[in-house]
């Protein structure tokens, strides 16, 4: 292969589209996902990596995707909020720190827009996404749909509060039994 067609190969990584359950349904995907560093997809609208959507904050068709080790600092946020979707990165399964991040937006930051899981997701790993304030879960490809929609479901109580339920379950049972 000519060196002009490896390094044109290089520069454009854009992934397929991946399965995409939002709000607990599954949708078509509008959006790419470009893990490309340097330059920025011909494809539209994009999620890019950070430092590369922080040199292009004024193309409202760019989203940033966080890397897991991302610091959320008062000036990251503040762009951030900006934006109507950030998508958090999940570089292997075993990697938690994008839960804390999605938490930290939702909860410490007050982000209203949407949060992406994106990467190594995997279908047992949904509910607690969700619970942390993922409302968009971007499927690892190898990943069945109907399953995940069902994993999304399989709690019908938690005891933890959390994102989605703010009062752990013993203040709800205490609260039910002064009222019955």
């Amino acid at each position: 292969m000519p060196e002009s067609d490896t390094s044109l190969e290089s520069r454009e990584v854009v992934t397929t589209r991946v399965p995409l359950i939002k709000l607990g349904q599954q949708v078509e995907d509008t959006w790419v996902l470009s893990r490309d560093t340097e330059s920025l997809p011909e494809s539209r609208p994009a999620i890019v990596p950070l430092a590369l959507w922080q040199e292009h904050t004024d193309d409202s068709e760019l989203a940033p995707w966080l890397p897991s080790d991302t610091e959320l600092t008062s000036a990251l946020v503040a762009t951030l909020e900006r934006e109507a979707l950030v998508a958090i990165d999940f570089p292997a399964f075993t990697d938690g720190r994008g839960y804390t991040l999605a938490r930290l937006l939702r909860e410490r930051f007050g982000y209203a827009g949407e949060i992406r899981a994106i990467g190594d997701v995997l279908i047992d790993q949904l509910y607690y996404m969700s619970r942390c304030g993922f409302d968009a879960l971007a499927l690892r490809e190898d990943q069945d749909v109907e399953a995940a929609l069902r994993a999304l479901k399989a709690f019908s109580v938690s005891y933890q509060p959390a994102v989605d339920l703010h009062e752990p379950l013993f203040a709800r049972r205490l609260r039910e039994h002064r009222a019955g």
